[in-house]
């Protein structure tokens, strides 16, 4: 495993609203435009991503709800170069103590991922897609 955060995400209320406020208020660079269903933001090394909450909270598991506690809204991803890749890093969370909370499986955007959480119960994103690439020290490209 190439110890990385590459996206930490934020569950946000009113996706729009909050791409406003980080694009136009705090100049974070991006490409997203208003009415699209996720925003993604160039920081040095680690990506910012906005996605709304409940579909957050959904993608994770059924059984997350945020209004329910136990789910403050931030994930964090740790995006890997091959979709086998996936189910190893998922495998080596489990065996060091974490808990699976989704499988490994395909994405409706065409990918693969799926979700542990560490001993402290933050939520991780293993994830990998035909679209992502990586630059020389690792970082992913977005």
């Amino acid at each position: 495993m190439e110890p990385r955060i590459s996206i930490i995400t934020l569950g946000v209320k009113d996706l729009n609203r909050s791409l406003r406020f980080y694009r136009d208020g705090l100049g974070f660079t991006t490409k997203a435009k208003e009415g699209e269903p996720i925003a993604f933001f160039q920081t040095a090394g680690t990506r910012l991503a906005l996605y709304p909450l409940d579909k957050l909270a959904e993608d994770i598991s059924p059984d997350v709800h945020p209004s329910k506690g136990g789910f403050g809204g931030i994930t964090l991803a740790h995006n890997v170069r091959t979709k086998e890749e996936v189910s190893q890093v998922l495998a080596l969370a489990e065996k060091a103590g974490g808990k699976i909370v989704k499988p490994a499986q395909d994405t409706f955007w065409g990918g693969h991922s799926g979700y542990f959480t560490d001993p402290d119960g933050y939520y991780w994103e293993v994830a990998w897609g035909p679209m992502f690439t990586f630059d020389e020290q690792g970082a992913l490209n977005v």
